[in-house]
C-alpha cells in the first residue's frame, strides 16, 4: 500500500519477497526517507509478515520516478491481471490504487476495496486469519497479557490478592446467597420415594408426592 502524499521526495516501485517460501508482493511507496524500513501494507503480505518474521524477507526497489503520477501508472504495468494470476504473488488487486487504506487508515471503498473483502471469504483468507489470531494468543499467554478490545488484561496464573483486595471481596459476598439472594429461595423440595425435584412453596403438593426428597448414598439427585 502507498504513501499517498505527492510532496515526497522519492517515489519507486518496489518487490518484497519471502525468503522462506518465494513469495512476493509489489507495490509502490513514496517517501522522504528512502530507507525508513517499509516493507508494504497488503493484506496477505501483513500475515506473512506476522507469521515469517521481518527478518526473512527482502525488500527491493525496483525503479524510481520523479513525481507521483507517474508512479502510479508504473504500477498498473507492473501489477496487471497476468502478475494476480502467479500463485507465489500476494497482492490482490491490480496495481494504480495503491491498497484499499488510505491516509490516516480511512477505507477507501471502490474497485479495491470489495476486492479485499471478497479475499477475506475465501478459504485461504479465513485460514490466514485464524493462524494469526491463534498466533497472537498464544504470544499473549507467554506474555503473561492477554489483549481484549484494545485493553491489556492480565492473565491471574501465579498471581495472588491483595489484602485490601480481599477484603473488598469479602464485603462485597456478604450477605451473599441469603433470602431473596439465595437461588433456592422460594423453592421447597418433594420426593415421592423414588425421584426428586422442586417446587415454588405455596404450590400444590401432587398426589403421591410430599416434602423432603429422598438421598442415595453417594449421589444427590
Amino acid at each position: 500500500m502507498a504513501n499517498y502524499s505527492k510532496n515526497k521526495k522519492y517515489h519507486f516501485t518496489y518487490r518484497t519477497t519471502n525468503l522462506i517460501n518465494g513469495r512476493y508482493y509489489l507495490g509502490m511507496h513514496s517517501t522522504n526517507c528512502i530507507d525508513d524500513g517499509y516493507l508494504g501494507s497488503g493484506k496477505r503480505l501483513f500475515y506473512e509478515l506476522s507469521k515469517y518474521g521481518r527478518d526473512n524477507f527482502k525488500f527491493e526497489i525496483l525503479k524510481q520516478f520523479p513525481s507521483r503520477e507517474e508512479l502510479v501508472q508504473a504500477e498498473k504495468e507492473l501489477v496487471d491481471e497476468q502478475v494476480l494470476k502467479d500463485v507465489n504473488c500476494l497482492n490482490i488487486v491490480v496495481g494504480g490504487s495503491g491498497g484499499n487504506v488510505g491516509k490516516g487508515g480511512k477505507h477507501l471503498g471502490g474497485d479495491c476495496w470489495a476486492a479485499a473483502n471478497r479475499y477475506w471469504k475465501t478459504e485461504e483468507g479465513k485460514r490466514l486469519r485464524s493462524e494469526i489470531g491463534k498466533r497472537e494468543v498464544e504470544k499473549r499467554v507467554k506474555e503473561g497479557t492477554w489483549l481484549l478490545f484494545g485493553k491489556g488484561h492480565k492473565i491471574w496464573k501465579g498471581r495472588k490478592h491483595t489484602p485490601q483486595t480481599i477484603e473488598k471481596m469479602k464485603k462485597s459476598k456478604k450477605s451473599h446467597g441469603k433470602g431473596v439472594t439465595n437461588s433456592q429461595y422460594g423453592t421447597c423440595w418433594i420426593t415421592n420415594e423414588k425421584e426428586n425435584k422442586k417446587i415454588n412453596r405455596g404450590d400444590t403438593i401432587p398426589q403421591g408426592w410430599k416434602l423432603g426428597r429422598i438421598v442415595q448414598k453417594g449421589k444427590l439427585s
